[in-house]
């Protein structure tokens, strides 16, 4: 449930206190509430035929105005009634607060269930944490404020605050968002979009590439390409030393992100290319896996391949690169040399292959 779906949402239940505050100002408190309870029946019959549902906000909202504004009748005292819309605003405050700053997140439940078939990719679900935080911080300020009003100002000011502030408020906070993320989407334009995915490589959205190396919990793929020659000495790549990621250490032959709208060959084909020169070779596929480091967390395709083409490294992208024996690479593992993520490869995999 976005934030527009969320208003909407609620905006159906508050329809009886405007047709209340309305009625009220010109025929008088009594006729106020029979009017609003007539109002709610009708939607509640309206939205059932038509959606084949009941809409537990107006049976809520609409029970709280019936109730509230009799007692305030019996008592002869409104303050029952005006501190009404503040009650119901600390319901969607508890469960918006709920949402927000905990693991269970109430109201994404809500939303999956109103919109069948709709995944929320992990970029999407921080988003909508964000939202919700400052949802639940425009529903505090105008809960106060009507409990303020009420004791302490006009009728006339109440009738504005608990009604007209309330779409005001939101209503600008949607602009500031629109307006936010299309200077967003500006500031991206030119920049590598990537894929976002499950551990099963299903891909849920994409993201700037910037925004996945910002967020450990953005899911993207790569591909790594190991390459051996006849003897089985492996070919590694010298990372620059203006690399973010482990600088200057040796790594797998070919590594590179799989952009949005490419596929996994075809990301495959472009970084061993563009890497170290080499157009055509018979890659086996070994594994995927999940890799977590510093500062991204990939989804690894793991390839091997044979070759004994001349590999011509690209000096735009690596420092250097040659072949290693087994026996090289095992004499400098643990110190420094390679990166975290080749050696894991070496002992999982590498090793095996040079042993078959």
């Amino acid at each position: 449930m976005n934030k527009a779906d969320l208003l909407k949402k609620m905006l159906p239940g508050f329809l009886p206190l405007i047709v209340f505050i309305v009625v009220d100002e010109f025929l008088g408190t009594k006729a106020g509430i029979l009017f609003a309870l007539g109002f709610g029946l009708i939607e509640l019959a309206f939205i059932y035929f038509k959606e084949k549902r009941i809409e537990k906000f107006v049976i809520i909202d609409t029970a709280f105005l019936v109730v509230f504004g009799g007692i305030s009748i019996l008592l002869d005292n409104d303050i029952f009634f005006k501190l009404k819309p503040a009650l119901i605003e600390l319901l969607f405050c508890l469960l918006i607060g709920i949402s927000a700053f905990s693991a269970n997140n109430i109201m994404m439940k809500m939303g999956q269930r109103y919109m069948k078939g709709v995944e929320m990719n992990q970029a999407m679900k921080i988003q909508f944490k964000r939202s919700l935080k400052i949802i639940f911080l425009l529903f505090s300020v105008h809960v106060l404020l009507i409990i303020y009003s009420a004791y302490f100002m006009s009728k006339e000011a109440w009738i504005f605050i608990s009604g007209g502030l309330f779409y005001i408020m939101f209503g600008v906070y949607f602009t500031a968002e629109f307006i936010r993320n299309k200077l967003k989407n500006r500031k991206y334009k030119n920049e590598e979009w990537l894929p976002l995915v499950d551990e099963e490589g299903k891909v849920t959205g994409k993201a700037p590439r910037s925004v996945c190396h910002q967020n450990k919990k953005l899911l993207h793929p790569v591909v790594h390409v190991h390459f051996f020659n006849e003897s089985g000495a492996v070919f590694l790549q010298k990372r620059p030393e203006n690399k973010r990621v482990q600088p200057g250490k040796w790594d797998t032959a070919v590594g590179g992100h799989i952009s949005d709208g490419e596929t996994l060959e075809q990301g495959l084909e472009k970084e061993v290319q563009e890497e170290i020169g080499i157009t055509k070779a018979n890659y086996q596929f070994v594994k995927k896996y999940v890799w977590e480091s510093d500062v991204e967390r990939e989804l690894v395709y793991l390839f091997f391949a044979k070759t004994e083409q001349q590999i011509i490294i690209n000096k735009n992208e690596l420092a250097d690169g040659r072949f290693w024996s087994v026996n090289e690479i095992n004499k400098n593992m643990g110190k420094g040399v390679f990166t975290p993520n080749f050696e894991e490869e070496f002992k999982k995999e590498i090793l095996s292959q040079v042993r078959e």
